[in-house]
């Protein structure tokens, strides 16, 4: 077994070259911190991207950082939080739901997988502040596409494409990202004793609110959350900005949906915690037992879903994120259920087996299965990006 550890991109091609070369594929990895999201990689060889790190550039006033892939997202986050900055879109740390610590992930790891937290309602998902990249193909060529602005005429939106691919396009780089002001205020409004479908319906009634609402989910009865009452099914919206005008949108959200449930108000560190709990799937991490889904759904019908499966796996906890787009699934361990869980989607949405043993994934699909003419397309730019298959084989299909 070989592991490449390249420090600049001219390393990183002749890694690839050789891999093609020898008809030897490679696993790309950062710290490793993800290996537990998608298939097991069929790779006997290691491309290991941590060297290649560090902030390229930096310029605050322009709301762009480029930093290279290696780079840890706890030296980013801090970078961008001394001048009051952060990555909108609220990246999830997953490190400790797949067995591992805190803090280990890295900024190629999270553009690879496309990862994105309870913001996403309001600042859009990660692919939307990723400008620009630079990669090398699995035709071990060097390209790069996008740039430092937010709207370029470059061509195809390869950057888009990149992020969410798992490694399985390209290896990046070097990465362009938008960054934006942190919000200086977060207040949670809590509705507390409101059942999943009650709480998708007030979820919508606040979002077409004029309150500007950043975060919203249902939690229930079974699972801990800082500053949810013990046992309560409860709702939670989050508001961002200036004090004066998160309390004039609190209190006229407050008066949209006074008798619905008893109200609670967190304050900016509770509600912090709260939501990076739910940002990193906390519950579930202190739950290694159960296997975990991720479902993607319509709003609207986030309730139904949840409940199905629970009605046809007992045992299932699990919340509801998005306004009830995003629904988080821990089923009891063993098998997947994946007949099951993606029965319940009624041919709407898409589930992803987020976490389970390294058997379960390589025997189930992990991605929702494509219909034929979007599978078609996707071989189809696998075969232009990555011809001879050396990059990531087998993670996102067999």
């Amino acid at each position: 077994m070989t592991t490449f550890t390249p420090e600049t991109d001219a390393q990183v091609i002749d890694a690839v070259r050789w891999a093609v070369a020898e008809g030897q594929p490679l696993e790309i990895v950062g710290q490793g911190s993800k290996r537990g999201l998608g298939r097991p990689v069929q790779a006997a060889h290691t491309l290991d991207l941590s060297r290649l790190s560090g902030v390229v550039s930096y310029e605050p006033e322009e709301l762009v950082l480029v930093v290279r892939p290696g780079t840890p997202m706890l030296e980013v986050e801090a970078l961008l939080g001394s001048q009051g900055q952060c990555l909108a879109f609220e990246a999830p740390d997953y490190a400790p739901l797949w067995g591992g610590q805190a803090g280990e992930g890295t900024v190629g790891g999270l553009v690879a997988a496309g990862l994105s937290g309870p913001r996403r309602l309001k600042a859009g998902a990660a692919r939307d502040h990723v400008l620009g990249v630079t990669a090398v193909s699995g035709r071990a060529e060097l390209f790069r596409a996008g740039g430092k602005v937010v709207k370029n005429v470059t061509g195809y939106d390869l950057p888009k494409l990149l992020t969410g691919s798992h490694g399985t396009l390209g290896v990046m780089t070097e990465i362009v990202l938008k960054a934006l002001p942190a919000p200086p205020l977060t207040r949670t409004l809590v509705l507390a004793g409101i059942d999943a479908a009650a709480g998708v319906k007030a979820m919508a009634d606040a979002m077409g609110s004029p309150a500007e609402v950043a975060s919203a989910a249902w939690v229930p009865a079974e699972l801990p959350f800082t500053g949810i009452p013990p046992r309560t099914p409860s709702v939670l919206l989050r508001l961002e900005g200036v004090d004066v005008s998160v309390d004039a949108r609190l209190a006229g959200l407050t008066r949209l949906l006074e008798g619905r449930a008893a109200t609670a108000v967190l304050d900016n560190d509770e509600s912090a915690a709260l939501w990076e709990e739910l940002r990193d799937a906390t519950p579930f991490a202190q739950r290694p037992d159960l296997v975990v889904w991720r479902l993607s759904v319509t709003p609207g019908e986030g309730a139904a879903v949840l409940e199905r499966v629970r009605q046809a796996i007992p045992g299932t906890v699990g919340w509801l994120d998005w306004a009830g787009g995003l629904v988080w699934l821990g089923i009891p361990p063993g098998d997947a259920q994946a007949g099951l869980v993606r029965g319940a989607l009624s041919g709407n949405g898409h589930a992803t087996l987020f976490r389970a043993p390294d058997p379960v994934r390589a025997a189930v699909p992990v991605f929702q299965p494509q219909p034929k003419p979007l599978a078609d397309l996707s071989a189809r730019v696998k075969a232009q990006f990555d011809p001879a298959g050396v990059l990531n084989p087998g993670r996102m299909g067999g």
